[in-house]
């Protein structure tokens, strides 16, 4: 009789749950599935959010969300995964920050949970039930931990503080045009 171990079911239920959302939210960006914009209505959307130029910006943000999720998902390349789908849900905290915690008024409560799964998960790793353990964890190593974390971090701060730029310039922008 096979023993299930479960704290391995555990990740692979956290590891399907939120990688299945990621991966949907990021299809919506990519191909348009689900009711989404595809990549030319999601590059609006992004340029309009201060995310600049917006077609590379969508490209970005729906293979963090749609890949990281979808490897998520697989138990595949776990430490790349997490921190990819965590560094594009630091951009859409950032999006919805000014709507302050709670989702219900607009704020990052959501996106910041589906970032922190994805983070934890990257960090915890994929468990038994997954491809990383298929593949004797050749992509879910200590330095992939560390290398995955270190650029998605350097990635979010860059483009997050080229939006508060852009969204600042355009707030300066429009007071210069309107003096009252």
């Amino acid at each position: 009789m096979v023993c299930l171990d479960r704290k391995d079911l555990g990740l692979l239920a956290l590891r399907l749950g939120t990688g299945g959302v990621l991966f949907t939210h990021g299809a919506q960006k990519l191909f348009g599935w689900f009711g989404g914009g595809g990549i030319a209505g999601t590059a609006k959307g992004m340029d309009a959010m201060g995310f600049r130029p917006g077609r590379p910006s969508a490209v970005a943000a729906g293979l963090g969300e749609a890949g990281g999720g979808l490897l998520l998902a697989l138990g595949v390349a776990t430490p790349a995964a997490g921190a990819a789908a965590a560094g594009a849900m630091a951009g859409a905290t950032a999006v919805h920050r000014s709507g302050g915690f709670f989702n219900t008024a607009g704020g990052y409560e959501y996106p910041a949970y589906l970032g922190f799964v994805a983070a934890g998960l990257g960090l915890a790793g994929p468990g038994r039930y997954s491809l990383d353990s298929l593949t004797g964890h050749r992509l879910n190593t200590a330095a992939m931990v560390m290398a995955a974390f270190a650029a998605s971090t350097v990635a979010a701060a860059v483009v997050v503080a080229r939006r508060e730029s852009a969204m600042a310039a355009q707030v300066r922008a429009a007071t210069q045009e309107d003096p009252t």
